[in-house]
């Protein structure tokens, strides 16, 4: 898994101030991307463990930071990897929360063992594609108006797919 962008403290990906990683790699290619410089996996550098403590602490040190961000690329191409690395995340910032984008639709991630595992560790998911004909710069935390804020642990509760107001 690779690294391909950093951003400590971010206010456009979730709400609060939260610490963004970018994980390499995509396969959506959804056109109008703004960021299509992450779909090679190779983009970027390793995100070693060493690496990956290293954003950790940068978040346990700043506690004007409310979670972690994981975008892309798309972080569920490389769940197994990510899932890992949430978790290590949970356990050290148990208060903070964790947000993930991807082109993905959420009930489509709960059908692969290890993008549900991802899915189920996050407090709420960006998901679907980004469509062009759809953008709508006036929505919060998304690019197009199909995307949708899935809130993860209501979705749980009620059996069905529940999103943001």
């Amino acid at each position: 898994m690779n690294l391909c962008g950093y951003i400590l403290e971010s206010l456009n990906e979730g709400y609060g101030l939260r610490t963004v990683v970018f994980i390499s790699g995509c396969r959506h290619a959804c056109p109008g991307c703004f960021n299509p410089a992450s779909w090679s996996f190779r983009a970027g550098e390793p995100f070693t463990s060493e690496r990956q403590q290293e954003v950790i602490r940068d978040i346990m040190d700043n506690p004007l930071l409310d979670g972690l961000t994981l975008c892309g690329g798309d972080p569920f191409f490389s769940a197994a990897e990510c899932s890992q690395f949430v978790r290590d995340f949970r356990t050290a910032c148990p208060d903070r929360t964790v947000w993930a984008y991807t082109g993905f639709v959420y009930e489509e991630l709960l059908l692969d063992q290890e993008r549900q595992e991802l899915a189920l560790l996050c407090d709420v998911i960006v998901d679907g594609r980004f469509v062009e004909q759809q953008k709508d710069l006036t929505l919060p935390f998304r690019g197009s108006r199909n995307q949708r804020l899935v809130d993860v642990k209501a979705s749980v509760q009620a059996g069905y797919t529940v999103s943001l107001a």
